[in-house]
């Protein structure tokens, strides 16, 4: 008897800490905050959440706002986050957006923070503005570092850049008193698409296409250099079956690099001209 006792007793005790463990593992927190630091001790990253549920090592937070510090800076936002403690990676869903040290902006469905390669991927559709430089880019998957300091869009890719008005229409419109509106240049690529903040500089892949009002640019590749203080374009360089159309005349090389302040377009790599003068007539110059 009392042995059956003993063992009852040791069950209830097992069946109680069971019970504590649980508990403990599941947990609801509001006003959650969780923060990590760098092997120096420094702030790293900063979570916030209204709630948190626990379960073993994930942590499950709803309208997340975090930010990063360090080099790469940034905050992120999103409607619900979860958070591995072992990794510290990080899966956002719902209204994902991330803001950049330097105002860039980019918005998606849902996001992953690998937080040791300091990275940020989605695979879903992405819309990316910067004001600063007058560019707005949507595209389908993206890799990007912490801060937004290199953005890769991978495919089906759209850019819309504003470019400064040229002297003409300047002049046009001081005499209305108005400001001159800005140019825009649309250009579409099979992708991948890479935008490198430090370097003032973004690269077009496969099927390019830049389309700015009755002119347009087709190439294998196209690089574009924003002036880093102002964020306007100051250079094209487009590589590999090079066409530009304007109206009806077309030209063809392998090369074209255009120079936004002088306005210079220098082609190279056997450049073709043929120039439409009317009816079916035409003048090739090799």
């Amino acid at each position: 008897m009392i042995q059956k006792l003993l063992i009852i007793g040791l069950m209830l005790c097992v069946t109680a800490a069971n019970i504590y463990a649980e508990n403990q593992k599941n947990q609801q927190f509001e006003g959650f905050n969780l923060q990590g630091y760098d092997g120096e001790g420094e702030k790293a990253w900063n979570v916030n959440g209204d709630t948190a549920d626990i379960v073993g090592n994930k942590v499950t937070i709803t309208n997340v706002d975090a930010d990063t510090y360090g080099k790469q800076k940034m905050n992120l936002k999103a409607g619900t986050g979860e958070i591995d403690q072992v990794s510290g990676n990080m899966h956002l869903e719902d209204d994902v957006v991330i803001t950049g040290e330097e105002g860039a902006k980019l918005i998606t469905d849902t996001l992953d923070w690998h937080k040791n390669e300091e990275l940020v991927t989605t695979k879903d559709d992405v819309v990316i503005r910067d004001e600063k430089k007058g560019l707005t880019i949507t595209g389908t998957g993206m890799d990007a570092q912490l801060g937004l300091s290199t953005v890769q869009v991978n495919e089906a890719v759209t850019a819309m850049i504003e470019m400064e008005a040229d002297q003409e229409q300047k002049e046009m419109e001081a005499e209305k008193e108005k400001k001159a509106e800005p140019d825009i240049v649309t250009i579409t690529c099979d992708g991948p698409m890479v935008v490198d903040r430090g370097k003032s500089k973004a690269t077009f892949n496969v099927n390019v296409v830049a389309i700015q009002k009755d002119q347009t640019l087709k190439s294998d590749k196209m690089e574009i250099y924003f002036n880093q203080k102002e964020g306007v374009m100051k250079a094209l360089i487009a590589t590999g079956h090079v066409v530009v159309v304007r109206g009806e005349n077309e030209t063809y090389a392998e090369k074209m690099v255009y120079d936004k302040e002088t306005e210079k377009m220098t082609l190279s790599g056997r450049p073709k001209l043929i120039l439409v003068t009317g009816g079916d007539n035409a003048i090739t110059t090799p």
